[in-house]
């Protein structure tokens, strides 16, 4: 008989989690919603590792170096580099490997009849370039370091989740430049990880004093019009991440601040910029403020007067936004309705938004509200899983970690590349973004190809879906599996069941 522990234990893995191991569901089920408090008190977040994870600062080095390398080689004999994916278009799935791959006998029933596009590429040997490509090797890195790494860490992986959710609200691309591709990575692991359950404004703080944000929204060249370098060289202001600032990261589109605000926040973070290819400043690939570039005035935005002292301004500035109630209501929004609802109920906004004002942006304090309402034990399983997510509980659950091409293509060929939204905003959090037909047809090639590999090891699909899914398992499903023609049927049946799709 199903215990209402079981049920919450199989909500905070697939709500609030990755999704669930084997060992999951065991090792939560006396007491899971204070299993996922203790992963909030601990403010787990597993940190990525690697060889090649370095420094913001020595990876832009790894980055002169090698563009420098590539300028000094005659034209013919240069490599054409990897492009990184850069838009949201249909892609093809990556070929067949060991780890990701139907066997060559009897393939699933419920895939496609002709030869698929993962197929039709595994049969054409990928051509490799002369040398790797310094972003997209570090790229590869940071991907491997995470599905191959700390997604698999924690039994429920609420930090992890966090890592995620904020990495898109404070997204970056990395078909942006070359900075950014290398970057990305140390982005999510500098300015993100440290202060997922901490103060919001140290989180701001650190996202927008980081290279990758201040090169991907053009901070660089946005000039104090009455600065030194204004008057010599005529150039001004661009606005892109003070707009950014205010509609996205802090205030939301409806925050009440005008084209005045934004015109005057670009004003404020004159001379933030990262210290490039000329190292006066200090080591290429840091923060520096500038006061050459500043905009030399005091300032007045959402009515708040801020004198000119040079970058503690804009800190200033940041530091208010971060306390402004319209920001406490923005990120509530934004926080609900990723892990409970599309549209999430206004009593829960106002209690996530209440405690953030309460503990001065204490996310860990909004995190605990979010768990202790009872708004977001709702049985039905209302959100969609986006790719991303998709993908993670996938390999969770078959316990896999295929090479990380395989898995950058996956995620492009279902239209969430990672790191790579087409804008600011980053990618959409709802099920009209994600439950296309093209979307879905990708999702039953991933998915029989995960199932086939794993019927290889002669796994039971009957215990599987009860171990991963555990209370959430509907009948029907279940009595769809056990009549599956083949483990490989099964194990896809299980994967693309209401109860996986959703959480």
């Amino acid at each position: 008989m199903t215990q209402p522990n079981d049920l919450d234990a199989a909500l905070v893995l697939s709500r609030f989690g990755l999704g669930a191991r084997a060992d999951s569901l065991a090792s939560i089920g006396q007491d899971p919603r204070n299993a996922l408090k203790q992963e909030i008190a601990a403010r787990f977040v597993p940190v990525p590792t690697g060889p090649e994870l370095k420094p913001s600062p020595d990876l832009v080095a790894e980055l002169l170096a090698f563009q420098q390398q590539r300028m000094a080689k005659p034209a013919a004999t240069t490599p054409a580099p990897t492009p990184a994916p850069n838009n949201m278009a249909p892609a093809k799935m990556p070929p067949a490997t060991p780890s990701m791959a139907a066997p060559p006998t009897a393939a699933p029933s419920m895939a496609m009849r002709q030869p698929t596009a993962m197929q039709a590429e595994a049969r054409t040997p990928p051509r490799q370039p002369a040398e790797p490509y310094v972003p997209q090797a570090i790229l590869l890195a940071e991907v491997d370091a995470r599905f191959n790494g700390t997604i698999h860490e924690p039994v429920i992986g609420f930090g992890e989740r966090l890592a995620m959710f904020w990495a898109n609200h404070f997204a970056v691309a990395i078909a942006k430049d070359e900075y950014v591709h290398i970057l990305a990575g140390a982005f999510e692991r500098e300015a993100i990880r440290p202060h997922v359950f901490g103060r919001f404004e140290a989180m701001l703080q650190a996202v927008e004093t980081h290279p990758a944000m201040l090169v991907y929204l053009d901070n660089q060249q946005s000039i104090g019009p009455n600065s030194k370098a204004g008057l010599r060289t005529k150039r001004g202001l661009n606005e892109n991440l003070a707009r950014e600032i205010m509609e996205l990261h802090t205030l939301g589109v409806d925050g009440g601040y005008t084209q005045a605000d934004v015109t005057t926040m670009a004003r404020v973070l004159t001379g933030w910029t990262m210290v490039g290819k000329a190292a006066a400043r200090g080591q290429p690939g840091t923060f520096t403020f500038n006061p050459g570039t500043h905009e030399p005035a005091d300032q007045t935005l959402l009515g708040v007067a801020y004198r000119d002292d040079g970058l503690a301004q804009g800190q200033a500035v940041l530091r208010d936004l971060a306390r402004h109630p319209a920001t406490a209501h923005h990120l509530a929004t934004k926080l609900a309705r990723h892990f409970v609802a599309d549209v999430p109920p206004a009593s829960l906004v106002a209690k996530l938004a209440a405690a953030y004002t309460k503990s001065d942006g204490d996310l860990s304090a909004v995190y605990l509200a979010l768990i202790e309402a009872e708004e977001a034990w709702a049985p039905g399983l209302a959100k969609f899983r986006s790719p991303l997510e998709f993908t993670v509980a996938l390999l969770r659950a078959g316990d896999e970690r295929p090479p990380p091409n395989r898995i950058l293509a996956a995620l492009r060929a279902m239209g969430q590349p990672l790191w790579n939204p087409s804008g600011p905003n980053g990618f959409a959090d709802t099920v009209d973004a994600w439950a296309s037909s093209e979307g879905l047809s990708t999702r039953i090639e991933v998915a029989n190809l995960l199932a086939a590999t794993m019927a290889g090891r002669q796994v039971d699909p009957r215990r599987f879906a009860a171990e991963r899914l555990g209370a959430l398992l509907n009948p029907a499903t279940a009595d769809a599996i056990s009549h599956a023609a083949t483990k490989a049927q099964g194990l896809s049946i299980a994967f693309l069941s209401p109860e996986f799709q959703r959480r």
